[in-house]
């Protein structure tokens, strides 16, 4: 990647980094995780997130409760708090390394090895970071649709369905991903320049002809 090249891209690596990392807080902490409305009572929705649960009315009011226990939580929503702080930890470790590594940073400027080596360090902390965030909001969405569709349910049981936090959690992952691989494709060495082409030296004699002078022979016949 050519140098000129690589401000921008570390520039859209670092925005997009951000922007997954803020996202995915947001989706940490939300409880909209899951969405329930009520058949017998309209006017109530239930939303459901890692910490605890939600009932909204009509008037506005919202009421919370936080998880009873922790050991009394489904094995998914278990699994999803360590993951999700364990994101959040990442990202914010991945957007620090990155940012260390970047062309605009004044320390280690003249040391663009160590540069090189922070960007990719922050690369695939993000990376890593990114699966933290999609591995948890997809396990959540896949036995959400497998509760949704079970025919051993009766069909009056009202049924959780996606929140908002399952689609912000996923696009958090997503421009994790992103960002931490243009951050890692920016850390490529520039490309030597190529040398100029050598110029051909003609000799000096063929220099004479082509100027139009011509050597006279030392020992030449004089003319009478």
């Amino acid at each position: 990647m050519a140098g000129g090249c690589r401000a921008p891209a570390q520039a859209g690596g670092m925005l997009l980094a951000l922007l997954g990392w803020v996202s995915s807080c947001v989706t940490t902490f939300v409880p909209l995780w899951k969405s329930l409305n009520l058949d017998l009572n309209e006017l109530e929705v239930w939303s459901m997130g890692l910490w605890q649960v939600c009932i909204a009315q009509e008037e506005g009011v919202v009421e919370c409760r936080p998880h009873g226990s922790f050991l009394a939580l489904p094995p998914e929503l278990r699994v999803s708090r360590l993951l999700m702080c364990l994101s959040n930890g990442l990202g914010l470790l991945g957007c620090g390394l990155a940012a260390a590594g970047m062309e605009g940073w004044t320390p280690c400027q003249d040391r663009p090895g160590l540069k090189r080596r922070l960007l990719l360090a922050g690369g695939a902390v993000l990376g890593a970071a990114a699966v933290a965030t999609l591995a948890p909001v997809s396990w959540v969405a896949y036995n959400t649709v497998l509760d949704f569709w079970d025919n051993t349910v009766p069909d009056i049981v009202p049924r959780w369905e996606f929140g908002e936090a399952t689609f912000l959690g996923w696009f958090a992952g997503a421009f994790l991903a992103a960002g931490g691989l243009l951050l890692a494709c920016s850390a490529r060495p520039a490309a030597p320049p190529t040398p100029p082409a050598p110029t051909c030296h003609q000799p000096p004699s063929a220099r004479g002809l082509a100027g139009g002078h011509h050597p006279h022979p030392k020992n030449a016949d004089l003319v009478i």
